[in-house]
């Protein structure tokens, strides 16, 4: 009889890794290992890493001190990390923890089982290479029950833009597409598995290209594919890039129900001259053109975005270009940071701008945008939106979900449960969330 074994995975970073990590404890189950929620539980505790800001490196050599602890008083718990940091770092991860057992990046995690039969046999395994195979056709098929009415659907991975800040394009790799068939076949199985919106993803999402069922397949392709599946009700997909945004992915804003009225679509910098040294080869009114697009075809489009402030170069017009942009485009959501430099990327050895000075225009942007989130959630009261809920609120009888802007709606209903798509009218609004009554 195989002896239960317990994982617990510890992720960081963006949608991408949440669904990675899902994907490591389906690799493992087959090992006789199920899914912990506690550290202190665990004989595998994987850390999945991201390595897209600052100091990420040292907040995982952080962790790994306080995971070591745990070792000492459980000499048999292994230590694994995985995701980005270790594909940049993994060789001094080994040289610096010692307490760490495996080190494998973002795309070898099928391979955990293989390096765990190494870690048993009392030998440390490293595993940060590209490989040939798909590793998406080695992963077992998960056929548990999922516990969300929403899931993640990788896609796409990897980039090919470099753009001078990122280190993507060195730990995902070259920009490569899923086939559809195998797109397809994972979202069935989800929705029978009880999930009713699927949430597509890739660095670079709308990049996505591959052939299947006989033809040429682009995202808007893909996405009308998607629709045709009995109890999915909703589609969304993040994160774009604004050169690969097209005209057919656009119209299907407009006339695919499924697909939800929210777009992320990060621009980084409302100047011209700092996107030029971004190396993002778009311009403030390319960005301006596209999004005019969108809200033609669906005006109440809720737009999100990505911000880089402080950029080497960035002059004070630089900056007011990028609050004029905001200005103009108005964002219901965002992410805005201050530019951090990461080791072996283009713009890694540029003068910075000085560290006060970085701050001072990341919270005058983050006043801006906070502002533009809080009107937009104002002009939502008194009307109606359809919510996907998701799980129990704060208060007795109180359920949570999204309505099909991402806004977090939560109201009162003793009835509700997870996977009901209700109709809401929205009667006030909180920092981040909105309060509701069914209709």
């Amino acid at each position: 009889m195989t002896v239960e074994k317990k994982i617990f995975v510890k992720t960081y970073g963006c949608q991408m890794n949440v669904y990675d990590s899902e994907r490591m404890v389906s690799a493992m189950k087959p090992s006789g290992y199920v899914e912990t929620k506690s550290a202190e539980d665990a004989d595998l505790i994987l850390l999945n890493t991201c390595h897209i800001r600052e100091k990420a490196a040292e907040k995982i050599y952080s962790e790994l001190g306080r995971m070591k602890s745990l070792k000492a008083n459980k000499p048999d718990l292994k230590i694994g990390v995985a995701g980005c940091v270790a594909q940049a770092e993994g060789k001094e991860i080994m040289v610096r923890q010692p307490a760490v057992d495996l080190v494998v990046g973002p795309q070898s995690y099928h391979r955990l089982p293989t390096m765990m039969k190494t870690v048993n046999k009392g030998k440390r395994a490293l595993d940060t290479e590209f490989p040939e195979e798909d590793k998406f056709d080695h992963l077992p098929k998960d056929l548990t029950k999922r516990s969300s009415p929403t899931a993640f659907l990788t896609v796409q991975e990897g980039c090919d833009k470099f753009c001078a800040f990122c280190v993507v394009p060195y730990t995902r790799g070259v920009e490569v597409s899923r086939s559809p068939e195998k797109i397809i076949d994972e979202a069935n199985s989800l929705v029978d598995r009880g999930v009713v919106e699927i949430n597509l993803l890739g660095q670079n999402v709308n990049a996505y290209s591959q052939n299947g069922f006989g033809v040429k397949f682009n995202l808007s392709k893909l996405i009308w594919k998607l629709s045709e599946i009995d109890g999915l009700k909703r589609i969304r997909f993040t994160t774009s890039h604004p050169n690969d945004m097209t005209e057919d992915l656009i119209e299907a804003h407009g006339s695919c129900s499924k697909l939800m009225p929210y777009l992320h679509l990060p621009v980084q910098s409302g100047s011209d001259s700092i996107l030029k040294k971004m190396n993002r080869k778009h311009t403030a009114d390319d960005y301006r053109k596209i999004i005019e697009k969108f809200r033609k075809v669906r005006p109440d489009l809720l737009l999100s975005g990505d911000f880089i402030v402080g950029f080497p170069g960035e002059t004070d017009k630089d900056f007011l270009e990028t609050l004029q942009l905001v200005k103009d485009i108005k964002y219901g959501q965002s992410y805005s940071f201050k530019y951090s430099s990461r080791p072996g990327t283009p713009a890694a050895n540029r003068e910075e701008v000085c560290e006060s000075l970085k701050k001072d225009r990341l919270a005058e942007l983050q006043l801006l945008l906070s502002k533009q989130q809080m009107d937009i959630q104002k002009s939502m009261i008194g009307k109606e939106v359809k919510v996907l809920f998701e799980k129990p609120g704060r208060l007795n009888n109180q359920m949570g979900g999204k309505s099909e802007y991402l806004h977090a709606v939560h109201v009162i209903g003793s009835s509700l449960k997870k996977g009901d798509i209700k109709s809401v009218k929205i009667i006030n609004t909180e920092a981040n969330s909105l309060g509701g009554v069914l209709i």
